[in-house]
Formats: structure tokens, C-alpha cells, sequence
């Protein structure tokens, strides 16, 4: 298997990477053909994975918006994966200059690609970590010298938590970031769900096998379940919705069924 200029040394280019398929869903050049092979094999079951993403993506950048338009300028996106157009920094940084960003990811791709962007960027950087090791995160150089957290920073957890097992405790992982974060923070998540998918549940059941042949299998939670994460938040006006339903900038009744996949939400922090 020919590993491209760009791939950075050491990574195992046999083995599918999460962040990698994302890419290519959205039309990406940063994947392998093993990453190609198992989203194909997802798309089987599910052709319309891309539109979720494309839904995620839009998500996020409303989400920024709203961040900037309530004064909170200051950005952690953890599982960032790998830049696509319409980043956090360049929608935060267009609504204001000043807004500064953290991207963290713990796929090697991810990070060297979101260096190459950043160079020349002021007030972003990117972290190698991982969401498990929130100290690792808080303790960063990037972290502590980019970002105030005695001020409110708005923590994205944009489709990464499904990454996580309960194994991994990724409640727990949450709850420790946002004790980190100043009142008035804001926590932006979407989450995937077997409610809302517009294929029944076996043929997506098929789709989380495809991952588990990642090293991040997709672990699907109820809209319960991912309420849970927002403990010690408040709820943003629509609440956790569907995707499309959360401060839409056109009808949602516009959107492709794929894209009601999934909950979307922000919590403000007390």
C-alpha cells in the first residue's frame, strides 16, 4: 500500500480511521483507500451518511454563530478530525476577529493537516490529545496560552462522544471539562441515534458494525442518554433536536430525511 507525501510517518495507513471516512464523506482528499472501502461499506447500508455529516457541519457553524452573537469568543473543539472548508476558526474569526480557537485530536492526520491550515492563522492552534485524558487537554500549552478559562469558552463535542463506550466513561470526561469552564460557557454536541434514522434499525445496526472495525467503534444512544451529557447545563433554546431543528437558517422541511439523524444541542453553563 503506497503511503501518500502528506501521511505523516508511523501511522498504520491499513487500519480505518474515523476522522479519515468523515473526510471523505464530505468529499475530502485526506483518506486512504482503506478509509474509502469502509465508508463505502457503511454507505451500503445507509446511503445518506454523508447528508448526516453535511448536517453536523452545518450544525457547528450555527452553533459558532450563536457562540460569537453571545459574546463568547473563545473556542475547544475536541475530535475536530480534519479541516474541511467552514472550520471553527474561519466562521468564529469572521464574526470576530479576536475569537481564539483550540482544535484537539488524537488521529495524526487530523493534527498535521490542522497544523498546515493553522500556519499563519493567529489565535488558533491544535492539540494532540485525546477526549479521554481531559487533563492532558486542560493542561496544554495550546490551552493555557490561547485560551482564558476564567472566561467563557464555548467546548464542541461535535459528533465524537459516540466514539466513546461507556467503558471509557465519557460522561465523566464531559463533566470534568466543564468543571474547568467559567460560568457562561456553552457545550455544543451532536450525537448519533438510532432515532430519526430513516432506515430501520437493522440495516443501521449493519452500519455500527462497519465501525467496529475502526479503532473507534460508533456506539448509538438514546435522546435520554445523550441529555445526560448536558448535566450541569441549561438547555439553549429549541433544547436536543434533531439536527436540522436547531436555529435553522432555511426550513427544515428542506433538509434530506438523512439529516434528522441524530440530536444536536448546547448547554449553557450556570
Amino acid at each position: 500500500m503506497e503511503r501518500p507525501a502528506w501521511a505523516p510517518p508511523g501511522i498504520d495507513i491499513s487500519v480505518p480511521s474515523v476522522s479519515r471516512m468523515y473526510d471523505f464523506y464530505l468529499g475530502g482528499s485526506h483518506n486512504f483507500e482503506v478509509d474509502r472501502e469502509a465508508a463505502r461499506k457503511a454507505m451500503e447500508f445507509m446511503p445518506g451518511l454523508p447528508k448526516i455529516m453535511q448536517a453536523n457541519r452545518a450544525f457547528m457553524r450555527r452553533a459558532v454563530r450563536f457562540a460569537v452573537d453571545n459574546d463568547v469568543t473563545q473556542f475547544l473543539d475536541i475530535g475536530s478530525g480534519i479541516p474541511t472548508f467552514g472550520n471553527v476558526h474561519e466562521v468564529a474569526q469572521a464574526a470576530d476577529p479576536a475569537a481564539r480557537i483550540v482544535y484537539v485530536d488524537h488521529d495524526p492526520v487530523a493534527v498535521a493537516h490542522s497544523r498546515a491550515v493553522l500556519q499563519g492563522v493567529d489565535g488558533a492552534a491544535v492539540v494532540p490529545a485525546d477526549l479521554r485524558k481531559p487533563a492532558d487537554i486542560l493542561h496544554s500549552p495550546e490551552v493555557t496560552g490561547l485560551l482564558d478559562l476564567d472566561r467563557p469558552v464555548a467546548l464542541l463535542l461535535v459528533a465524537v462522544l459516540h466514539f466513546l463506550e461507556d467503558s471509557d466513561e465519557p460522561g465523566e470526561a464531559v463533566a470534568e471539562l466543564l468543571d474547568a469552564l467559567a460560568p457562561g460557557s456553552l457545550l455544543v454536541v451532536t450525537h448519533a441515534s438510532y432515532e430519526g434514522i430513516p432506515v430501520d434499525e437493522e440495516r443501521a445496526g449493519a452500519t455500527v458494525d462497519v465501525y467496529r472495525n475502526t479503532r473507534s467503534p460508533l456506539v448509538m444512544r438514546s435522546r435520554e442518554e445523550i441529555a445526560r451529557f448536558f448535566d450541569g447545563t441549561a438547555f439553549v433554546e429549541p433544547g436536543l433536536v434533531p439536527m436540522p431543528h436547531w436555529r435553522p437558517d432555511s426550513p427544515a422541511e428542506e433538509e434530506d430525511p438523512y439529516a434528522f439523524s441524530g440530536f444536536a444541542g448546547v448547554g449553557r453553563k450556570a
